[in-house]
Formats: C-alpha cells, structure tokens, sequence
C-alpha cells in the first residue's frame, strides 16, 4: 500500500493534480459556454452528451448534459479497465470523472444565460462558437498532454478501438469523433451536422499546434575554439547535458568541436547571451524539437554540486 501511496506525498503530484484541475476547468468551460448553447456537435462524450439530453429531453426524460458526462466517463472507464487492463493511468481516471462537476461549477459561478441576452448563443454564430471552443478545448488537451494526461471520453474509446481492431490511435479519434458528430443528425438540421465534422477536424489539427508549442525546444549545435567554457556554462548553469563531437573543417581542414544540447527558450536566450557578453567566436545552429524521450526533462546537476 505504501507504493501507491507514496506519490501522493510529492510536489510532483500536487503540481500535476493543480494542472489538470486548471486544464479540465479551462475545457469545461469552452463546453457549457460555447458548445451547450449553441447545441454544436463536435466528436466527443461532451457532444454526445448534449445529443442524449435532447433526445432524453423529447421523451420526457429529463437529465442534466453535466450528469450524462460522468455517467458516460464512469461507464467507459470501467470497460477501459475490463478490457485495456489495471495499468490505465489514474490520470484519465480524475480527469475524466471532474469535467462533469465542473460544467456544474461554472453554472454556479457565471449562469450563461446572463451571458446570451436573449440570443441563442453566446457569439450568435455558430462558426464563431465553434472557433472559441475549439481554441479552449484544444488547449486544454495540449496541457493535459504535456504532463501525460488526457480528457479521457474519446480519448478511452479510441484506445479500445485501437487495441482490438488494430485501427492507428489518430484515426479511431478521428472516426469515433466522426460517429459522434453524426449522432447530431437527432438534434440538428445538416447544416449544423456539418459544421461540427469540421470542428472535429480543426479540434485534432489545433491539438497538434499547441501540443507542439507547449513541448518545443531547441536543438542548439554550437562550433566554438571556447567550447570548454560553453561545455561547462551548459553543465553547471543550465544544468543541462550536452554532447561533443570532434570533427574536421570542410574547407580548412582543421579539427573542431562541436557542442549540441536540448535547451529550454529561455535556455538558449541564457546560452545565447552568455556568449555574447563574453565575447566568444562561434558558428551556430538552432532548431526547433517538439518530442523528446528519455530523460531530458531530469535536470543534471554538476558534479561536486
């Protein structure tokens, strides 16, 4: 027991705990603001969700969209954890579990029927509801991947999909979101059906945007006679790793040392000014990296330290 419970006495899990709850938070609101109203479908439980209460709504069934939400959640996660296994992350199990209270936070907090005056939603136009959700949503997912998490709903149904099918993750999304949107057809004219396809297929691109934004690094390849001092600048200040390689100069045949490092932006900016102020002669090469495996993100004190 004390292996599952000893995680929870760190600041990595109380961080992580803060950011999901702020990213859920941020995603439940772009649903009870932008996609309840506006009655749009994009592919995923929230827009099921809506679909069900409509339907439920017509024959006198009468179920809030935040109470289907869990509903759906607890339902997938039980079967994600009858057929995917015990290792599915407790991650996906809060995150997913939380976005239902939280529309109901939101309800409490600011009623979006102050915001709507009398119109249908809250921008008047669905192409304009669709951008602001998907800006929100898309965000929201990015965080949550960036600390390995997810929103859970089609996130779960995709990797069962994926597992027993053997259909590509990226497209059990795509396809299950598909399905969903088209669930809409119950609720709303084609018009409507067709504006939410859309917005399933600029939720994934956006996704992918912010995701490799919050991730980017730099990939600093760094050809100086002072790379000793950019070495040890990368190592004792930075606390970063770095690998050198011996090379030949193409044009003047002398040996050279290469320098290269993962830096962080504001990393690089140090780095970057550093040389300058000291004045060092170097030819230099930057890229941006968006995915990074291993251990980069442990940060390598100096020896000594």
């Amino acid at each position: 027991m004390n292996r599952f419970l000893k995680p929870v006495f760190t600041v990595k899990f109380w961080k992580e705990l803060l950011i999901m709850t702020l990213g859920m938070s941020f995603g439940a609101a772009a649903v009870y603001y932008f996609l309840m109203p506006s009655k749009l479908i994009i592919g995923s439980m929230s827009g099921l969700s809506i679909v069900l209460a409509e339907v439920l709504g017509s024959v006198g069934i009468s179920i809030k969209v935040s109470t289907i939400i869990l509903l759906l959640n607890a339902f997938l996660l039980v079967l994600a954890w009858l057929l995917i296994g015990a290792e599915f992350g407790a991650k996906t199990v809060y995150t997913a579990l939380i976005l239902g209270p939280l529309v109901d936070m939101w309800d409490k907090i600011l009623p979006v029927e102050r915001i709507l005056q009398g119109g249908t939603s809250v921008m008047n136009d669905p192409w304009l509801d669709l951008i602001c959700f998907v800006l929100m949503l898309s965000i929201s997912q990015a965080i949550l991947f960036r600390i390995n998490a997810s929103t859970g709903g089609l996130d779960i149904l995709a990797k069962i999909v994926n597992k027993y099918v053997h259909i590509d993750i990226g497209t059990s999304v795509t396809v299950a979101g598909a399905i969903i949107c088209c669930s809409a057809f119950a609720i709303n004219p084609f018009r409507m059906v067709v504006i939410g396809l859309i917005g399933t297929w600029i939720n994934g691109i956006a996704v992918d945007y912010f995701t490799d934004t919050l991730n980017r690094r730099k990939r600093v390849c760094i050809i100086s006679d002072n790379h000793e001092e950019i070495k040890r600048y990368i190592i004792e200040k930075l606390e970063r790793g770095c690998s050198v390689y011996h090379l030949e100069g193409g044009f003047s045949g002398e040996p050279k040392v290469e320098v290269v490092s993962l830096l962080t932006q504001t990393e690089y900016a140090s780095l970057f000014n550093y040389m300058k102020t000291q004045g060092f002669e170097a030819f230099i090469t930057a890229g941006n990296v968006s995915e990074i495996y291993g251990n980069w993100h442990t940060k390598h004190k100096s020896i000594g330290k």
